[in-house]
Formats: C-alpha cells, structure tokens, sequence
C-alpha cells in the first residue's frame, strides 16, 4: 500500500494533512495520537470505508478506487466495535464473516475458535458472552484469514494479558510470513525490525 498527501478534517478541524507513507510486505505499521487525533478515521479511509479526505491511496500499483474489489478481498478490517452479531453463536458469526469476506477459511474454524479461548462456547448464543468474548470472537478471524493485508483499530481492548500475548504472536507470524499490519493500540508493542509507527498528533492541522 502507498498513500500520498492524505488530508482530512472533521468539524472544521485538521485531524491530518501532508500525510504519506508506504507500506511493505513484512511490515507492521502502529499509528499513534491522542484520543480524538483521527486514528480510527485514518484507518476507516485506507480500509475503504470513508470517503471524506483528500489525497491518494494505491494497492499493488493501482489507485485503490479502480481495484476495490481486489482490495476487499486481499484485506480484512478490524473494527473498534467487534461487530458481533448477538443472536449468534461464535459458529454462526465466522460463518457469518465467512459468507462476505472470500478469504476466510471456515476448515479453519474449530482451531480459531479453540485458539482465541473460546472452545465450549461454540454454539453459545453471543448475548450471554462478555465482552471480551465478544471480541475474541472476532479475533477468531485473524485466524481464519489468508488476507495478506490486516488493518486492525484496537484488537487488545477487552483481552486478558495471555491472549495479548498471544495476539501479538500471531501479528508477528504474520509479518514473518509476508503479510502486512496496520493498527492502532495503547499496548506496548514489541515486534523488532517488523515495527514502524507514524504519530498523527505530528501531522495535525494548526
């Protein structure tokens, strides 16, 4: 991914201009900034979702406009919100997931769910979950994926310290094994010569 003069703003405030950067296989890319700095607004527009900024943003070349369709499926987002369905069982959900997104693996399944602690609650309806079993099961995802591109708003929040160590463990996997990250956390992450990090407080309007 290559962006290139990304501005935006929100209620008449910059929240960043002059923003560019390139993103390589093998990299994990934080994005740091106060609360309120645009980081999940960043995140929605290279993921596709919003619209509202200027700039350009490319996948694999292209202008990211003409290869949506690629895009989708070479990506998989990570919302701020789990958005878990609560009627759902954690089966139901991935499979769900599975129906939209070409790149989950649902042979994969069992193994994700029992990765992200949930094996037992299967076929439990999400509404008797918690909370951070509502966002493992969306983590469930990461395992399920051959989306080469990750773009991921706050995937610790609601996790116990062994499942951000284990989340952290497969976020490196997958740098290792050539795919690309991008996310915004307050953990303290530590992922060697994989790690690089922009900080949008540095890049606000005045």
């Amino acid at each position: 991914m290559i962006v290139e003069n990304l501005y935006c703003e929100r209620d008449d405030r910059v929240l960043f201009e002059d923003l560019g950067f390139s993103l390589m296989k093998g990299e994990v890319l934080q994005i740091e900034g106060q609360n309120g700095s645009g980081k999940t607004t960043l995140l929605r527009i290279l993921a596709g979702l919003s619209s509202h900024f200027e700039g350009d943003i490319y996948w694999r070349g292209l202008p990211l406009m003409d290869v949506q369709d690629d895009f989708r499926r070479d990506m998989l987002y990570f919302g701020h919100q789990p958005g878990v369905k609560a009627m759902l069982s954690p089966e139901e959900n991935l499979r769900w997931y599975a129906a939209m997104h070409p790149a989950i693996d649902l042979d994969r399944m069992a193994t994700a769910l029992d990765a992200v602690g949930l094996n037992g609650y299967e076929d439990v309806p999400c509404h008797s979950l918690s909370a951070g079993q509502h966002r493992r099961v969306s983590l469930a995802r990461l395992y399920m994926t051959a989306a080469p591109l990750w773009i991921l708003d706050e995937p610790f929040t609601a996790i116990d310290k062994a499942g951000v160590a284990k989340q952290e463990m497969l976020i490196q996997r997958h740098a290792e094994l050539g795919g690309s990250v991008i996310l915004t956390t307050h953990h303290e992450l530590h992922l060697g010569s994989h790690m690089r990090r922009i900080n949008l407080d540095q890049l606000a309007g005045t």
